[in-house]
């Protein structure tokens, strides 16, 4: 890999971590759903927080995210949810809903020093340049392919484009860095490295998996 002059790294599971364990949705939505419907039944948030990955999982872009929220309380028996509960559903968290692995910013600054450029891939809603903002990590990237804004996710050969296009630089000069190894797979079937990083894999592990940010084969 010594021809690697950047990296495109996926944010979830990669750079950062849901606070509260959990991505999607957000660790307060069941606190949020019950301030509006103090008689929910809390039995039922497991069922509609499984349909909204159903709904999720089903779609070939980004899915809106108005139209999850309302896939989740109507199965918690709120088919008419009002504006103001979707609103608050969608407006950004009191706190921080995401945090960085420890060894992020460690390689982060690793890999600027040594004159390698960044960029982040990521399957996600737009605004995930100003969460990375507010972790102090977004001023690392050259850019962020993101998948709601290009119309299309990964393993759309036009997720990777942009990624490299930020970085400017051509698929053979940039590792691919994701926790899923079939869009690792992708990548390199596109002429990029690939690398998969597996946080809860034991050693030995196979050739192309790490199980952390500091066993990338880049400069230190």
């Amino acid at each position: 890999m010594s021809t690697i002059r950047g990296v495109l790294f996926d944010a979830g599971g990669v750079l950062t971590q849901p606070i509260g364990g959990r991505w999607n949705p957000r660790f307060d939505f069941e606190g949020i759903v019950s301030s509006h419907h103090p008689d929910v039944d809390v039995d039922l948030f497991p069922a509609a927080i499984a349909a909204g990955q159903r709904f999720l999982d089903a779609s070939l872009i980004t899915a809106n995210r108005t139209a999850y929220h309302r896939e989740m309380l109507a199965m918690l028996d709120i088919p008419h949810p009002s504006d103001r509960l979707l609103h608050e559903l969608e407006a950004p968290a009191a706190g921080p809903v995401i945090e960085t692995y420890p060894d992020v910013r460690p390689v982060l600054d690793r890999l600027r020093a040594a004159g390698i450029r960044m960029s982040v891939v990521s399957d996600n809603w737009a605004g995930l340049e100003a969460t990375f903002a507010g972790l102090d990590i977004a001023h690392y990237f050259d850019g962020f392919a993101i998948s709601e804004i290009l119309g299309c996710r990964k393993p759309d050969p036009r997720m990777y484009a942009e990624g490299s296009r930020l970085v400017g630089l051509p698929p053979h000069e940039c590792l691919f860095v994701d926790d899923d190894p079939e869009l690792v797979a992708a990548a390199v079937a596109l002429g990029y490295h690939g690398l998969t990083l597996d946080r809860t894999a034991e050693p030995p592990t196979p050739p192309g998996v790490i199980t952390t940010l500091d066993a990338l084969p880049l400069p230190r």
